[in-house]
């Protein structure tokens, strides 16, 4: 069976986030894209706000590994493997990601973590 096309274009961010593929990114969300963020009370709201989080804006390396996608014409939920490395530090967390799509572009996005609270931590 074919795998759908919201969990190839999934999959395919995964790949152009750890390249750095900024456009592709940029491509395929919704100039009002709302992003919730593990741990944050309010989400961000549109693309200039997604762009500010970049890990060139915080100092911060990150890599996703992208452990299982499944996906609906609306929908795709993503299982995810995070490896952040900040000041000489590092963070191995996983997340459950669930991304609302319209027409091929993501519109929404809400991640869940194994342990928010070392996630806020780590950043804070």
């Amino acid at each position: 069976m074919a795998e759908h096309p919201n969990a190839a274009l999934i999959r395919k961010a995964i790949e152009a986030l750890n390249a750095g593929d900024d456009a592709y990114l940029d491509s395929i969300m919704v100039e009002d894209v709302v992003w919730h963020i593990t741990g944050a009370s309010e989400p961000l709201r549109g693309k200039e706000e997604l762009r500010s989080m970049g890990s060139d804006n915080r100092g911060y390396e990150f890599t996703a590994t992208l452990r299982d996608v499944t996906a609906s014409d609306d929908h795709a939920v993503a299982l995810i493997s995070s490896h952040v490395v900040r000041e000489g530090r590092s963070l191995d967390f996983e997340t459950a990601e669930i991304f609302r799509l319209v027409d091929g572009k993501i519109t929404e996005r809400w991640a869940f973590s194994d342990d928010t609270a070392r996630i806020e931590e780590f950043f804070a």
